[in-house]
């Protein structure tokens, strides 16, 4: 006989019901384990239909290197997702998984999406309606991929650029990194007016869970170390840390990844004093705290030395999701024995199941589980690549135009009869992306993705009559020998991520030194800086007629050309201050011992000069 409509209704299921009222119909109706299942984030390496159902897991994330194939296509990733979606379906209350991509700037994990700037390119920008929009692209290149959570924005305050992580972080100036949370707009969409105060918001199915990282002081740690201590007293970390965090819990953002670094000696996973008591007491935050990428393993020294406590420990102190990525059994096994054992209250499992169903309820998951195709025009979309080419040109820092006493190089005239381009990074795709760019490290070369090499963009910007030619390591001879009018020299470091970019050096890679000395003093030369964050400049800028600071760009090149040859003038200003020499850091605006090459929020500008072919 057929159920009537009272025996099948459920309020969970009704999106017409208030969404506190479907949180707790569906807590009321969950087993411990499937609570459990809930909390669990797994990689897509060990994901699979039976391994979703079974475990009835919350969420899956792409790690920097972990797409469903090489070069997998919006459709690729759509099938994907949507095959381990049904496998959630499929359980016995059909809780919809969550699944989360590095989407850090731009998709550009996925090959062929738009590689945006790097944020310390757009704090040198200083237009928070820019990064908005930045946002709002990002969210719908991510939903192409039939991807819903976006691990961004980082607004970390870094406060040291011998710290790998410097380039994540918009500005060692917390009010600058405050007003780039604009860009949890752009991702999510604009809390309606009346919002109550720390609770989530993701505006329809264009846009995207966003996540504030990494709580909380991870820009501060001795000597830019990544993961490691940050000393700060209570006033510094309100001061300096806090402050963007505020901004993004009043704009609603849904999730907040904690840090693996320490603050004061306290591991930040284990910080219950700023877990519970401060982010989701005082403040009100409402949605998921989540951990860092196997960040409970590495509690202990060495890594999972006391596995079973570092979980006791970060689940205690108010981690709701955790990024387990590739152990899950263990990590289930190890929570339910300790909720079974009363070490963990199951008041403490609630209130994590309940933000992770706040925020899948919120974002219209229940309804709309599955993703299309309707979105995969967006990934790499020219209006995406006009945007990025645009935040290219605001971002880009002028630091010297001409020697003095000399008239200013910059513009260089289009019709200029003979260029020399030089340098490691002039035509290298790979190098101009930085980390976070198809894989983690980030790659080498122009074929990894597709864009515009600064090469290929001044090719393209000069006069036809203008002989350009290309040479990454040419000797003095070479440049004496050929009557070149101007040169255009693109150097820095190479892409890292992580712990891999910490440097105690901040040296450019070789033969970038070399090259601005065989080219600069015979040759009217610019040098372009392609880097993370300021490199050691200071011995080779006599030399240099022109300086541009180009951060890490992205994909679209053609941003640095158009200011190069004056189609729109610099406006960037330095996000960090430049240090002379290392032995200076930390050094930070404000600082007693205050002594920059170039200080912060410097840069110089060109007048809008739109020269004439021949000129």
């Amino acid at each position: 006989m057929a159920k009537t409509m009272d025996e099948t209704y459920t309020i969970y299921k009704d999106e017409n019901q208030p969404i506190e009222d479907r949180v707790e119909d569906l807590l009321k109706r969950m087993t411990l384990e499937e609570k459990i299942g809930q909390m669990t984030q797994i990689d897509l390496s060990v994901a699979s239909f039976d391994a979703i159902k079974t475990y009835s897991i919350g969420s899956v994330l792409s790690g920097g290197d972990s797409a469903p194939l090489k070069r997998a296509t919006a459709e690729d990733w759509i099938n994907t997702v949507n095959g381990l979606q049904k496998g959630a379906l499929a359980t016995r209350l059909g809780i919809p998984i969550i699944y989360g991509i590095d989407a850090v700037h731009g998709n550009a994990i996925v090959y062929n999406a738009t590689v945006f700037p790097h944020n310390i390119g757009l704090g040198a920008a200083r237009d928070p309606e820019l990064i908005r929009r930045i946002g709002v692209a990002t969210a719908l290149e991510v939903r192409a991929t039939g991807i819903t959570y976006a691990f961004a924005p980082c607004i970390a305050v870094s406060r040291d650029p011998r710290w790998g992580r410097c380039y994540e972080s918009y500005s060692e100036d917390p009010k600058i990194v405050q007003e780039m949370t604009e860009i949890i707009y752009g991702l999510q969409g604009e809390s309606p007016e009346g919002s109550q105060n720390g609770i989530p918001y993701v505006g329809g199915r264009d846009k995207v869970a966003a996540c504030a990282k990494h709580y909380v002081g991870d820009g501060g740690t001795t000597e830019g170390i990544e993961a490691s201590n940050t000393v700060v007293d209570n006033a510094g970390l309100y001061e300096i840390h806090m402050p963007a965090y505020l901004d993004s819990i009043r704009k609603g953002v849904s999730t907040i990844m904690v840090a693996y670094s320490s603050l004061n000696g306290e591991k930040m996973h284990g910080h219950g004093k700023l877990l519970t008591d401060y982010l989701k007491n005082t403040l009100q935050f409402k949605g998921i705290v989540i951990s860092d990428w196997e960040a409970l393993d590495r509690m202990t020294i060495p890594p999972r030395a006391d596995y079973t406590n570092s979980v006791l420990a970060g689940v205690q102190a108010g981690l709701d999701m955790i990024m387990v990525p590739f152990k899950f059994i263990e990590f289930i096994d190890t929570l339910t024995d300790l909720v079974k054992k009363n070490y963990i209250h199951m008041e403490r499992i609630d209130d994590a199941v309940k933000r992770i169903l706040r925020v899948k309820f919120i974002m219209g998951l229940f309804e709309n589980p599955m993703a299309d195709f309707s979105l995969v025009n967006e990934l790499g979309s020219q209006a995406h690549r006009d945007l990025a080419r645009e935040a290219v040109r605001k971002s880009l820092v002028l630091l010297k135009n001409g020697k003095e006493g000399d008239s200013p190089l910059l513009p260089i005239p289009k019709g200029a009869s003979k260029i020399l381009v030089a340098g490691t990074h002039a035509h290298n795709l790979g190098y101009q992306c930085g980390g976070w760019t198809v894989s983690w490290q980030g790659l080498t070369g122009n074929d990894g993705t597709r864009g515009t090499t600064i090469l290929d963009a001044i090719k393209s910007s000069v006069h036809p009559s203008t002989e350009v030619v290309y040479k990454e390591d040419p000797d003095k001879e070479f440049v004496k020998s050929n009557n070149f009018t101007h040169a255009i020299i693109v150097v820095g470091e190479l892409p890292y991520a992580e712990f891999d970019g910490d440097s105690q050096t901040l040296t450019m890679i070789e033969p970038g030194p070399t090259v601005i000395n065989n080219i600069c003093g015979t040759v009217k030369c610019v040098v372009v800086v392609v880097s993370g964050r300021p490199l050691v400049i200071e011995p080779y800028i006599a030399s240099i007629d022109a300086l541009v600071a180009a951060w890490l760009p992205g994909s679209e090149g053609q941003g640095v050309a158009d200011l190069l040859f004056g189609d729109y003038e610099f406006t960037g200003k330095l996000p960090r201050t430049w240090f002379r020499d290392v032995d200076q850091l930390p050094m930070n605006v404000g600082d007693p011992h205050y002594d920059p090459l170039f200080p912060f929020g410097y840069g110089l500008t060109t007048d809008k000069i739109i020269l004439s072919e021949n000129e």
